[in-house]
């Protein structure tokens, strides 16, 4: 009777120590507030500071250009906010100009604007419009709960019909992500889109929250993933209102029928390059891939601002009529 008790009791402390683990992961990673930029930027291993100099270049040319800030309300009935810029216009420009836009979807626990500073310069000097949302619990979007590409899929929606209103239904739409965001534009590729979303570029995005987070514990902190994903996924339905793996991008892109390509640094062990070869075999639309050597995560455009540009360009002339 006596080992039997211990067994027993051990077995509660493990339990309790199971339930404080899932609780601190959950409110660290999935809520508004705890989820520190930091935090994030040392996780992803990539050193910014070099890179700096370059935003602050283009942050001038940038913010001079005209823009404003513009809200919706969610589907769950939240404020959301982005900054638009028009298209910027030329004394070339005329009536065979396309009109066009890409919408950019930034990172975990990013905004829109700040982190998209430096490759606006080159989508505004192309001829695009340009709508930087702050993704919901991010920025100046309400919400309390991340939607880690899951919920904001349909924001994403919402955004694109925003556009069009804002522009007229001959606009001609790329959706743009990079990490959260790539995974974002990656999950709404599942989705019926509008004929007006021409193509998509996910930078480093994953595959869903269950499975990267799985990657980040077992690999930087050393952790098993259970009880925290299992403990994790069980509260975020009861709160936020989805499943850490609710929504996968490689399943997503087997429905997708607009072009996709797909970015990812060789280096990049936040997320490993191996997800976007994944994500990339299970694409049933056109496709592309670029795999930047050497870059880190979300570090690709800055690693190889040649490469990545031209590349670009190209998807671009292939997707817009």
């Amino acid at each position: 009777m006596g080992a039997l008790k211990n067994i027993t009791v051990a077995a509660g402390l493990l339990a309790v120590a199971g339930i404080g683990e899932t609780v601190y992961f959950y409110n660290r990673t999935m809520k508004r507030g705890n989820a520190k930029t930091e935090r994030t930027t040392k996780m992803s291993g990539t050193d910014w500071a070099k890179y700096f100099p370059l935003m602050e270049e283009r942050k001038v040319f940038v913010m001079e250009q005209p823009h404003r800030d513009v809200y919706i309300t969610s589907f769950d009935g939240l404020k959301l906010h982005a900054t638009y810029f028009p298209a910027l216009h030329t004394e070339n420009d005329d009536a065979t100009c396309i009109k066009k836009a890409v919408i950019c979807f930034h990172g975990y626990t990013g905004e829109g604007l700040s982190n998209h500073i430096a490759i606006a310069d080159y989508f505004l000097k192309q001829g695009y419009a340009m709508l930087l949302p702050d993704a919901r619990a991010h920025g100046e979007s309400e919400g309390e709960y991340i939607g880690f590409g899951c919920l904001d899929r349909k924001d994403a929606l919402s955004w694109i019909q925003w556009l069009i209103q804002e522009s007229g239904e001959d606009i001609q739409i790329l959706l743009h992500g990079t990490s959260m965001g790539g995974a974002t534009v990656l999950m709404t590729s599942g989705l019926e889109l509008p004929d007006n979303v021409k193509g998509i570029i996910s930078d480093c995005g994953f595959t869903s929250p269950k499975e990267v987070f799985t990657h980040v514990l077992n690999t930087m902190y050393h952790l098993p993933a259970f009880p925290a994903i299992q403990g994790a996924d069980f509260l975020n339905k009861k709160l936020a209102g989805y499943g850490m793996d609710e929504c996968n991008a490689k399943r997503e892109v087997q429905k997708a029928t607009v072009p996709i390509l797909f970015i990812h640094g060789s280096a990049d062990t936040f997320v490993p390059c191996s997800m976007c070869h994944e994500i990339y075999e299970n694409c049933q639309s056109p496709k592309r891939k670029l795999i930047i050597e050497d870059a880190a995560h979300a570090e690709s455009y800055y690693k190889d601002m040649e490469t990545y540009e031209n590349s670009l360009t190209e998807f671009a002339k292939e997707c817009l009529a």
